[in-house]
């Protein structure tokens, strides 16, 4: 008893230090002392003590949170009567303590769901013991309103719990359910739903309508409590994963609940619906989200619960409901509820048919009512409630066709609408500006908004703008306006040119008409104008979300004016030319170069401005407008002085960071398209236009042969350098120009990136760059490497390739251990750009790398044994932690196991087994590239491994050495062939396989190479279905294997192929109705 009252009051202390102490170091030995607790061999007699004797609510916490490890462990589980009674403590403990602190409670009813969902199959003698839910709850539910309350909590959690694949747990021991994969999930979830889960919903409603017909005083703390758990248990049910589909949240709009047929009763009957309208309206603003919440999942549901006239009956009442919220939008402004009336909204437009929705006796009545709700949304002046417009503008354009709209919204509701936009500058609401995504998803949908009435619409603007901008001209023309007064200006006119170009961007979407290509002529007359004014400021001040805006309507014009499609007697176009002298598209593209360039000199320093007039700058050179702009003169000016001198951005700027030099690749892009239209073989115009860039080269040359020079200033040279060359890079992608590039920078400069590696590899701003241009001048995009049959370039480009990447890994081995959070930018991407650029030149089909070994060139043997060295240095975690890693590795290693298997097979057995360990790990990748790159490298050892055993059994000339070797490692380790033959074939059968055809090629190997491994677990999944249903899944074994020859043949495997779309298929089918499921441990072991 001394030592049990030690114990007893040494964890009490360790609880109170772990959550009350200031000090850090005490914390920590607390904590460290209590992981040792929770491991010791007597733990559960130690938490039955802290919960009976415990003074302090953090020391019952640690008891309930050591209870659910020990639960859930699965080496040496705890016997079942041990959890039974656990099981039966803790609701005996809940019952007589109905007052604990929150967090204890909680605790201990998560206990109790996890020890419910582990033993959810367990027997004794013939009776499911952990299922009685329901019972265990009632006598909760018949107490005082606390018991009700942990009642309610426990059928919620419960809910909850056996939802979710998995789930965390604790305080300090956090720890993730990987006692159940996914099939022993789905089992588990299926059952309970099938046994359990309507009974407790059918509760909920019934416990919902007790409450409402009672006169709640919700002031009242547990009262309140208590109907916030009865909504969430409700929720928790309709937002169960009935089919294990484990929906995407990001696609909120196109999920549909599926409720199981067995609960059709529910809803054919109006009375649980209509309980959920009658509580929005009779609850306070705090639990209506909830309310709302229900009603979402209730609106989706699936539509083939009802035949058509149960569907129009339930639609009716589902409409009539939304159209009494709108009628009483008290609650509305609350963001919560917003947010949920908008979901459910959604909701209704994308589960039901236009055709469904208007039949609908409210129908017109309710499209009013949303009008309004989409006008008045925007005047209500809750923080956070103008940036939800988008979402009922979005139900609003889409809800209806535009008859409806033109019908149902007049024009004094958009004109109130877009006034409103633009006060929003004046006022001092929240500025959409400030979030780009905003922005672009309002002028998504005011593009739609703006071309119904489109007469309507152009004067209203016509008349904002003209307004707006003679306000401005006063502003800028007087000399007491304020600096303020002038950015208020600008802000509403930056509104209405991003409008007016949304509604020009509309024009698509209408059989447009000569009237309406004449009113876009009067808009585009006044942006011009516009910019004319703002240029001839720029050299004093500017406004950059001005200058975004003006880009964005060049691009929304572009597309619908410029281009093959355009009638050339456009309306538009007479516009312009009696206003501005713009007689056809040839003349805007030169107004819009100029002021891009203009744009390019003046906000050079911007990137935010600078990357979106770049990109702009690219898109313009579509094929139908490239040669028309080749012309221009504007043009001509560019391709002949990009230098520093006329563009500043181009200079050694000291103040900029190193990554700011970004755009600089695309828009060499855009100038080397543009070359590319008349350069053909012209080597002196090539020459010409490479000047700056030669100039340059020879600067850096010049500065790295010195040992004293600016290395700040080189270094900021070179990487700008090589990222223009990177843009000029890609953009030539025939032969002729770039066999001209490979001739000017090689062997001429080569050396100059090569000395850039070796000085600075540790610096990343420089080195990736470097890098990247490697990797672009390697990659044979469109075979434009095609060399001369007497030409050694390829090998001469493979050299360097080579000399490159073992001077990189070499060197950036040398820096030791990376601080986790530096490790990418430091290492891992640098790493990555080797990968990628040893896989462009291996696959390039411009070497033929059989030559080096025959003529004793090390060159292919260095740029391998690096990239093992490198490969060594990389966790298997961040290999999947970090995407651009992942494909560049795996596809790297598609094209060494299909091409060098040889060197794969040389390898030492640890190298061999990490190789392996990473396809294993990549078969389960989310991404779904990784995946099939794996299974493709799989492919080619497997076949690699199955020729050499062929071999074997042969009489044929005696194996090398590698080959022996290669094999007996594989003999050493078979687990590993056979652990991926399992997660293969777990993922085809149980997981939703997107790539199926790629898993199937390795699989037919994996089986003939481990026929008796495949044949045991054949058999236990066989064994572990139902006895009804063990024929069934044995014959799907038995037609697999169908007509399958004992070899790796092509036509061998297309028919293993065709063989496992029916299996996958007919075990699918098999299994869908089954309450056993298969042991998937059993498989995975």
């Amino acid at each position: 008893v001394g030592d049990h009252n030690s114990d007893y009051y040494s964890l009490e202390i360790l609880c109170k230090q772990l959550y009350e102490t200031t000090d850090t170091a005490v914390r920590h030995q607390a904590e460290k002392a209590l992981v040792e607790f929770t491991n010791s061999p007597d733990c559960l007699s130690k938490c039955q003590l802290l919960l009976e004797r415990g003074s302090s609510s953090y020391s019952q916490l640690l008891a309930a949170t050591c209870l659910s490890k020990l639960v859930s462990r699965t080496s040496n589980p705890l016997p079942l009567e041990q959890r039974i009674d656990i099981r039966n403590y803790v609701l005996n403990y809940l019952a007589t303590r109905p007052k604990l602190a929150a967090f204890v409670t909680q605790a201990l009813i998560q206990l109790y769901a996890r020890i419910t969902k582990l033993g959810w199959f367990d027997c004794q003698k013939d009776d499911y013991v952990f299922r009685n839910v329901i019972a265990d709850v009632t006598r909760f539910l018949q107490d005082s309103v606390e018991h009700c309350i942990i009642g309610v909590t426990i059928l919620s959690q419960l809910t909850n719990e056996i939802n979710q694949v998995g789930c965390r747990h604790g305080f300090i021991l956090h720890f993730a359910d990987t006692t159940h994969p996914l099939t022993k999930h789905r089992k588990i979830a299926s059952s309970f739903r099938d046994s359990s889960l309507f009974d407790i919903f059918t509760l909920s409603c019934n416990l919902l309508k007790q409450a409402s017909g009672k006169n709640l005083n919700l002031n009242d703390e547990s009262q309140h409590g208590l109907l916030m758990q009865l909504l969430k248990l409700s929720y928790n049910c309709l937002n169960y994963d009935f089919i294990g589909t484990s929906t995407d949240e990001s696609s909120d709009d196109l999920c549909t609940v599926q409720i199981p047929t067995s609960w059709r009763s529910a809803f054919l009957d109006s009375s649980t619906l209509q309980l959920f309208f009658n509580l929005y309206h009779s609850i306070p603003p705090s639990l209506s989200p909830l309310v709302l919440s229900c009603l979402v999942q209730i609106a989706s549901v699936r539509r083939s619960l009802f035949n058509n006239a149960e569907r129009a009956k339930f639609l009716s009442h589902l409409v009539d409901g939304v159209k009494r919220i709108l009628a009483n939008p008290q609650c509305l402004p609350d963001p919560n509820n917003y947010h949920e009336f908008c979901r459910l909204l959604a909701r209704l437009k994308s589960n039901y048919q236009l055709g469904e929705l208007v039949k609908v006796e409210n129908y017109p009545e309710v499209i009013r009512l949303i009008a309004n709700f989409t006008v008045t949304s925007l005047q209500v002046g809750v923080p956070g409630v103008t940036l939800l417009f988008p979402t009922s503008v979005y139900l609003f354009t889409k809800m209806f066709n535009q008859t409806d709209f033109m019908e149902m919204f007049p024009t004094h509701k958009l004109t109130e609408l877009c006034v409103h936009v633009c006060r929003l500058h004046r006022d001092g609401l929240e500025d959409p500006l400030d979030d780009a995504g905003l922005v672009q998803q309002q002028l998504d949908q005011l593009s739609t908004i703006g071309r119904c009435e489109y007469e309507k619409t152009c004067a209203l603007l016509v008349q904002l703008f003209d307004q707006a901008a003679q306000t401005y001209q006063e502003l800028l023309q007087s000399t007491n306006s304020s600096a303020a007064d002038i950015t208020v200006q600008e802000g509403r006119l930056t509104w209405l040119v991003y409008i007016i170009g949304a509604v020009i961007g509309g024009r698509v979407s209408f059989a447009s008409t000569d009237e309406q290509d004449a009113m876009d002529g009067e808009l585009v007359c006044r942006v011009l104008q516009l910019m004319n004014l703002t240029d001839s400021r720029l050299a004093q001040a500017g406004n950059e979300r001005l200058e975004l805006a003006m880009l964005s309507f060049f691009e929304q014009f572009r597309k619908i004016y410029i281009g093959d499609q355009v009638q050339k007697s456009s309306k538009l176009y007479r516009r312009l030319s009696e206003v501005l002298g713009l007689n056809d598209e040839t003349m805007v593209l030169s107004v819009f170069i100029g002021k891009i360039i203009t744009n390019l000199k003046y906000w050079g320093h911007s990137y935010f401005s600078f990357s979106i007039c770049v990109f702009l700058l690219d898109l313009l050179f579509t094929y139908s407008s490239v040669r028309k702009l080749v012309k221009l003169s504007a043009v001509q000016f560019m391709l002949n002085n990009h230098t520093s001198e006329h563009f500043s951005f181009l200079g050694v700027n000291n103040q900029s960071n190193l990554s700011d030099m970004r755009c600089r690749t695309t828009f060499y892009t855009a100038l080397g398209r543009l070359l590319m239209v008349d350069l053909g073989e012209d080597e002196d115009q090539f020459e010409q236009f490479m000047l700056p860039l030669t100039a340059a080269f020879e600067a850096v040359a010049q500065m790295l042969s010195t040992n004293t020079f600016n290395e700040q200033e080189a270094k900021r040279t070179l990487v700008g350098l090589v990222r223009d060359l990177r843009g000029i890079a890609f953009a030539f992608n025939a032969k002729t120009s770039f066999m001209m590039l490979f001739d000017w920078i090689y062997p001429a400069y080569m050396p100059i990136l090569q000395r850039a590696i070796e000085l600075w590899y540790h610096d990343p701003a420089c080195t990736t760059p470097v890098l990247k241009l490697m990797a672009e001048l390697v990659h044979n995009r469109s075979q434009r490497l095609q060399f001369d049959v007497s030409s050694p370039n390829g090998i001469l480009l493979f050299r360097e390739t080579s000399k490159m990447i073992t001077t990189y890994g070499n060197r950036i081995l040398t820096l030791g251990e990376v601080p986790k959070d530096q490790v990418y930018g430091v290492k891992l991407k640098g790493v990555s750009v080797c990968f990628a650029m040893l896989k462009a030149v291996l696959s390039g089909n411009y070497v033929n790398f059989g030559v080096f070994r025959l003529y004793g060139d090390d060159a292919l043997d260095n740029a391998l044994q690096t990239f093992i060295k490198l490969l060594l240095s990389i966790p298997h975690s961040d290999l999947l932690d970090y995407p651009k890693l992942s494909q560049s590795f795996y596809s790297l290693l598609e094209v060494l196991t299909q091409d060098h298997m040889n060197f794969i097979a040389s390898l030492e057995p640890h190298v061999v087994m990490y190789i392996l360990s990473s396809i294993s790990e990549g078969l389960t990748a989310l991404d779904t590239m990784v995946c099939t790159g794996c299974c493709s490298s799989l492919d080619h050892i497997v076949t690699y491994l199955f020729k050499q055993l062929s071999r074997s059994t042969k009489k044929r000339p005696t194996p090398m050495a590698t080959d022996d070797r290669f094999l007996h490692i594989m003999q050493q380790h078979p687990e590993m062939i056979q652990q991926m033959l399992s997660t293969v074939l777990n993922i085809i059968i149980f997981e939703d396989c997107r790539n199926q055809w790629s898993m199937s090629r390795p699989l037919l190997g994996l089986i003939l190479l481990n026929e008796k491994y495949f044949a045991d677990l054949r058999n236990s999944i066989v064994n572990s279905q139902p006895p009804e249903k063990q024929q069934a899944m044995h014959l799907c074994f038995e037609n697999l294997m169908e007509g399958i020859e004992r070899n790796l043949l092509t036509k061998n495997r297309d028919r293993f192929t065709q063989n496992l779309s029916v299996f996958r298929r007919e075990v699918n089918d098999s299994m869908k109705n089954s309450t056993y499921g298969v042991n998937s441990n059993d498989m995975m072991s």
